[in-house]
């Protein structure tokens, strides 16, 4: 049950940036995602750290001005480690959206770590590594 219950926490992570077809993401769903101090990594090019708020503000803003459209975000492969109430998933993802009237398409990995709280499963981190 585990493993599935921190896909389907994923899969709402992904989710949440989601805004193709005029729907609204709903970035700030992270908050519930995540555990209230969970930590946020940017890598590759500049190292930049983001608390939860830090890290969702911005990116609210950013899929709703108008600026990045029909953009979504999706795992295309993962490896989920489940050790008691810790867990730790690798995956490749891909996204695709339009950036400024401009069509682009991306890919990286991202690190996830979980920790089963009462309420399920939690993001405690995760950092992410966009190819060049």
């Amino acid at each position: 049950m585990s493993k599935s219950e921190i896909d389907k926490v994923t899969a709402e992570f992904f989710g949440s940036f989601d805004n193709r077809d005029g729907k609204t993401a709903d970035v700030g769903r992270i908050r519930r995602l995540m555990l209230p101090g969970g930590v946020i990594v940017k890598t590759g090019g500049e190292l930049t750290a983001y608390t939860v708020e830090e890290f969702i503000e911005p990116r609210e803003r950013l899929l709703a001005d108008g600026r990045l459209t029909e953009f979504s975000e999706w795992e295309t492969s993962e490896r989920t480690d489940i050790v008691g109430d810790i867990a730790c998933r690798f995956g490749d993802y891909r996204k695709a959206g339009v950036l400024d009237g401009e069509p682009f398409e991306g890919s990286g990995t991202k690190t996830i770590q979980f920790v089963r709280t009462p309420e399920g499963w939690r993001i405690t981190a995760f950092s992410w590594y966009d190819q060049p």
